[in-house]
């Protein structure tokens, strides 16, 4: 019997040799695992928190959309802007921290540009020919707004040539399908977004839901057969909305995700409780005179600058949103999980 016993007693010895005296149970190493992976995302997180309150990131604040429409030698409106003066705009934006996303990546909350930095939507209404026109080789012709935005972002490197082009019919002064195609696509291959303006540019104010859908619809599904682009967000020619503002965002052609106007201050930030997607505003690019000494870009432009804690500022990465502790009221709940606050 004895022996038997000292027999068992060397089986579990064996046994204790073979598995390692020193080995833990399997659910001890996977709650020391977890506690490991806890510990580095919260340092993860710290350094995070570090370093958006180095750059002061305000992913919560205001982002200026600039409105523009024809880039022609002698303006005849205030609404069109010289190759000179848009030169000058492009420069005090790349000056002042700015860099350009789309409308679609605005909404989107898809705002991917480098810490410290400021994102600007630059939009072009109408789709003039003094915005894009091709010469024989498929090359942007000189001093039209896609030539001046590469010229610009080529003398600045790591400053993105991004716009928003919000098509009517007219379609960059081109009647012919083919030509009308390789300007869509054109722009498509060289990351500018292509937009809906309405197939005839009318005031969509007072107007029935089906005149309204069939305006955006229309210019929507040309778009789409020209192209293979839905377009994800509209500008409502004249900044009017239509009797019901859901009707410039859902119809049967399509599915917008943003609705711009062409309003007189700077947009909220698509995490903030103030953002409404049926209703964003615009800034018109233009200097300090007359009514633009208060509500036009120069003067917009201005204001963010002097009051930079308004301004949105970029923590450098997309997957979070990061601001002050004392924003956080402004915070819409549907951002929670981004949210970081320091």
């Amino acid at each position: 019997m004895r022996l038997r016993i000292l027999g068992g007693v060397g089986l579990l010895a064996a046994a204790a040799i073979l598995t390692g005296c020193d080995s833990q149970p399997a659910t001890v190493k996977i709650a020391d695992t977890k506690a490991d992976s806890a510990a580095k995302l919260k340092a993860t997180k710290a350094a995070k928190v570090k370093a958006a309150a180095a750059v002061k990131a305000n992913e919560l604040g205001q982002i200026p959309v600039l409105m523009f429409h024809r880039i022609i030698p002698k303006p005849a409106t205030t609404d069109d802007r010289s190759p000179e003066q848009f030169r000058a705009d492009l420069e005090r934006l790349v000056k002042e921290d700015y860099v350009p996303v789309t409308a679609a990546e605005m909404v989107a909350g898809k705002i991917d540009i480098p810490a410290g930095k400021h994102p600007v939507v630059l939009t072009f209404d109408d789709s003039s020919p003094s915005q894009l026109t091709l010469n024989e080789m498929g090359v942007p012709q000189k001093d039209t707004a896609v030539a001046i935005l590469k010229e610009v972002a080529a003398k600045h490197p790591g400053w993105r040539p991004a716009a928003t082009f919000y098509v009517t019919r007219d379609m960059f002064g081109k009647t012919v399908r083919e030509e009308q195609a390789q300007a869509l696509i054109w722009l498509k291959d060289n990351g500018f977004e292509i937009g809906n303006h309405t197939r005839d540019h009318i005031n969509l104010r007072g107007r029935s839901q089906k005149e309204v859908e069939e305006q955006i619809g229309t210019i929507a599904k040309q778009i789409n057969s020209l192209s293979a682009i839905n377009p994800s967000t509209i500008a409502l020619p004249y900044g009017n909305q239509p009797s019901k503002k859901n009707w410039a965002l859902t119809g049967k052609l399509y599915n917008h995700k943003g609705v711009f106007l062409a309003g007189y201050t700077p947009a909220p930030a698509p995490f903030s409780k103030s953002f409404d997607a049926a209703g964003i505003p615009r800034i018109k690019a233009m200097e300090k005179k007359g009514d633009c000494a208060q509500f036009c870009s120069a003067a917009w432009l201005d204001w963010l600058k002097n009051n930079p804690d308004m301004r949105y500022t970029s923590d450098g990465d997309v997957r979070t949103v990061a601001y002050p502790k004392y924003k956080a009221p402004y915070l819409r709940k549907s951002f929670a999980t981004w949210s970081l606050a320091y």
